[in-house]
């Protein structure tokens, strides 16, 4: 077969990256573990190697390096709008250091201490939309259908049960686990039926499928989304929150400090206005400059060019572990809203010696573990209550888990070969 060139590979760093194994030799690095976190976009380095020799403070300062920087910041927050279909009339973007950190805000942000709040999540979400909700809101879990979805008649009936104290209904927009893509429009008009809200945890969803938030006056509107700069090929440590603006208009931030107040007394203070009063201290101006740019060539080349690639490399990948019958995979199959990403374990062998074997003698990076999704994990794989009660009293079981594949812009069908002919190797060596 002809050597195929991915068409968006010489946009990213380090891709021809050459690793050393234990016994010394030199490999290509094949880097499938995108789901984590992915490699720069040569355009962010070049531009955060441009924009540094201008870098100064944001906001109050008067120097011309100041009011460029500040310029930057802001304009910053209506190219997001315009990658997502926020309207900025409507909607605040606000900076953050992640995802993790954003869902973390909102959670704060919209908590009642005097009500009695309930707040819907599911059975397929990260931690970091999991654990952030526990300790403030009554949480109840969206159960999957056999096929891997979100139950919407499971979630209509959660709404009814608790109508009228229903916060917020908070599901991903992909999942990190399976690559499943919730069909979040349609969650939001059930949501919305109720008079409620819904947030989605952008993390997975963004950098790989088109999105649009959509006005207010749809039904099919999202209130809430959250993203990392990390996951979308400039990992610099920024993260976005995006809601109604009232939502973040009354009460305190949860991080107060320098750039919030606008007037401070022995006895009095008086807040910013959003999104400012919920950027507490300098803000991480290199990570906000890396997304914008980062967004700008994404969108130079297109989400539905990625999308079709992406899904074209998760089609190729599916079909090649599916002739594999030492294999267990754990994704829902082929799909155009299906994710790049497949979770797979081999039978009678651990899935971290899996891991370990594809880095330490063919140089492949994969990720292995409960992928900070152990309750889904613990769906899919079956694990009872009593295995959960065992490890529970005995910290020293190893842990249950999958092997994660997942593909970015720059991998290629050859690297997908070298792959799978690593884990035939692997299993052949096992069985013999």
């Amino acid at each position: 077969m002809e050597k195929q060139k991915a068409p968006f590979r010489d946009l990213v760093c380090g891709v021809e990256n050459k690793v050393p194994l234990p016994d010394g030799r030199l490999v290509p690095y094949i880097n499938f573990d995108n789901a984590a976190s992915t490699p720069p976009l040569k355009s962010v380095l070049e531009k955060i190697n441009e924009f540094a020799p201008w870098y100064s403070s944001v906001h109050r300062g008067r120097g011309y390096k100041s009011q460029l920087t500040t310029r930057l910041y802001e304009e910053t927050r209506q190219i997001i709008a315009d990658f997502v279909g926020a309207d900025l009339r409507q909607k605040e973007i606000i900076f953050t250091t992640n995802t993790t950190a954003a869902i973390n805000k909102l959670a704060y942000r919209v908590h009642q201490p005097d009500k009695k709040q309930v707040v819907i999540s599911s059975r397929m979400e990260h931690h970091s939309n999991d654990l952030p909700w526990r300790d403030k809101y009554q949480v109840e879990y969206i159960p999957l259908t056999s096929s891997g979805q979100l139950s919407l008649s499971a979630l209509k009936y959660l709404l009814e049960k608790h109508r009228g104290r229903v916060t917020l209904v908070t599901v991903t927009g992909a999942s990190n686990v399976s690559g499943v893509a919730p069909p979040v429009h349609q969650i939001a008009r059930l949501v919305h039926r109720y008079k409620s809200q819904i947030m989605v945890d952008g993390a997975q969803l963004i950098p790989h499928l088109p999105f649009d938030l959509k006005n207010e006056d749809s039904p099919e509107h999202i209130d809430y989304l959250t993203f990392s700069a990390h996951k979308l090929y400039a990992p610099f440590g920024c993260g976005v929150l995006i809601g109604p603006r009232q939502t973040f208009k009354k009460g305190a931030p949860e991080y107060t400090g320098g750039g919030t107040v606008r007037l401070v007394t022995p006895e009095i203070v008086q807040w910013y206005q959003p999104p400012h009063k919920e950027e507490a201290g300098s803000p991480n101006v290199m990570g906000v400059v890396a997304l914008r740019q980062a967004i700008e060539t994404l969108m130079e080349i297109g989400m539905e060019e990625i999308a079709a690639y992406e899904n074209m490399l998760n089609n190729y990948l599916l079909q090649k572990l599916e002739k594999i019958p030492e294999l267990i995979l754990y994704t829902p199959g082929y799909s155009e809203k299906q994710l790049a990403i497949i979770p797979f374990n081999i039978r009678g062998i651990n899935h971290k010696k899996t891991a370990e074997y594809l880095a330490w003698q063919k140089g492949i990076a994969v990720r292995s573990g409960c992928f900070c999704a152990q309750p889904y994990i613990q769906e899919l794989l079956n694990i009872s209550s009593q295995q959960i009660e065992e490890r529970i009293k005995n910290p020293q079981l190893s842990h249950p888990g999958m092997v994660r594949i997942s593909p970015g812009i720059y991998n290629t069908r050859q690297e997908i070969d070298v792959l799978i002919n690593a884990l035939q190797e692997y299993i052949s060596h096992n069985n013999t």
